[in-house]
């Protein structure tokens, strides 16, 4: 019997060390944060945080930790993915997609000028999405960061704007 209790607190370590979200500024808030400052800045009620479209990313993430191809997942949810290296944060990552705002044109509902992408900001601040999930995994074939945010429901419908101007 004492045997066994070693064995699960010894699981349970090495569970909350792999999948627990490494380092200071890659917790659930720091996404959220990020998100909802975004949000804020057009009018969007803030994301909440979603077990399941978080579960969703991190089985994701963790399918593709050894290659970390950016593949979309094709799932049922939005996505946004990123990668970079070093000490490559949440922050960084949400951050990355929210500088794309300076490419939206709100009037036409495009990317401006066209060669230049806004589709992540946009779902970061797409008023329906109201679920959030993220996970970040270092790549095993070299020292790269992969975030993974899904959303849900999904944004950047062709045709519908990602809010209402203030």
């Amino acid at each position: 019997m004492g045997s066994f209790k070693i064995f699960l607190a010894l699981f349970s370590f090495i569970h909350l060390v792999i999948f627990w979200p490494s380092g200071a500024q890659n917790s659930k808030q720091d996404y959220l944060d990020v998100h909802n400052a975004a949000r804020a800045q057009v009018g969007v009620v803030p994301i909440a945080w979603d077990d399941t479209v978080a579960a969703y990313a991190h089985d994701y993430a963790y399918q593709i930790i050894t290659y970390c191809n950016w593949t979309r997942s094709g799932g049922p949810y939005g996505e946004n993915l990123a990668e970079g290296s070093g000490d490559f944060t949440a922050g960084d990552a949400v951050n990355q997609w929210v500088s794309a705002r300076q490419y939206y044109d709100y009037d036409s509902n495009a990317c401006a000028p066209e060669t230049e992408e806004c589709g992540n900001y946009t779902q970061v601040v797409w008023n329906s999405s109201v679920g959030l999930g993220c996970a970040r995994v270092q790549c095993t074939n070299d020292d790269l960061w992969f975030v993974i945010c899904c959303y849900h429901p999904r944004g950047n419908y062709i045709g519908q704007r990602p809010y209402l101007k203030l």
